[in-house]
């Protein structure tokens, strides 16, 4: 794994965004980038003092272990995670060099695998995939602290 420096640390604050990128190569890449969004969101929580869930701390690992797994599965080569905070909400986006989008099914409770992106779609507030000159990257956002009223911080239907 590499990560991407900024400021001479492992994160960079430009403007009202903090940001992490890390590049994975590898299946051992999937637990390394898990590692990489928790080690984040705590030094977001604890240095920058913003308020992270522990639903939004599960999430987000959950997010980049979905789109990782996707990246080293259908993609050779390298792939990139970035996580970026703004806005009360992380976005996590993982580009590989891939370019064709990925099959999104539609919910089958008797399909055995491929539902990742299904649970990456109904945990984030947005999901996008956009071409690269090379590849693709797909992005979603996670809400960093769970509504008061003790609804649901996922995308509304």
């Amino acid at each position: 794994m590499g990560q991407t420096v900024g400021g001479g640390g492992r994160e960079t604050l430009l403007g009202d965004v903090i940001s992490v990128s890390g590049v994975f190569e590898g299946s051992e890449g999937i637990a390394a980038a898990r590692d990489l969004a928790r080690a984040f969101l705590a030094d977001v929580q604890a240095v920058h003092g913003l308020p992270v869930s522990g639903r939004a701390m599960g999430m987000v690992q959950l997010v980049v272990s979905e789109l990782v797994t996707n990246a080293r599965k259908y993609s050779p080569g390298l792939c990139l995670l970035t996580l970026e905070v703004g806005g009360g909400a992380v976005e996590v986006s993982v580009w590989d060099s891939n370019p064709t989008p990925p099959a999104i099914l539609a919910p089958d409770p008797t399909r055995i695998g491929q539902h990742g992106l299904e649970i990456v779609m109904a945990v984030g507030q947005s999901f996008a995939v956009h071409r690269e000159p090379v590849g693709k990257r797909i992005s979603t956002a996670i809400v960093l602290a769970d509504d008061p009223g003790g609804d649901a911080a996922g995308r509304q239907r």
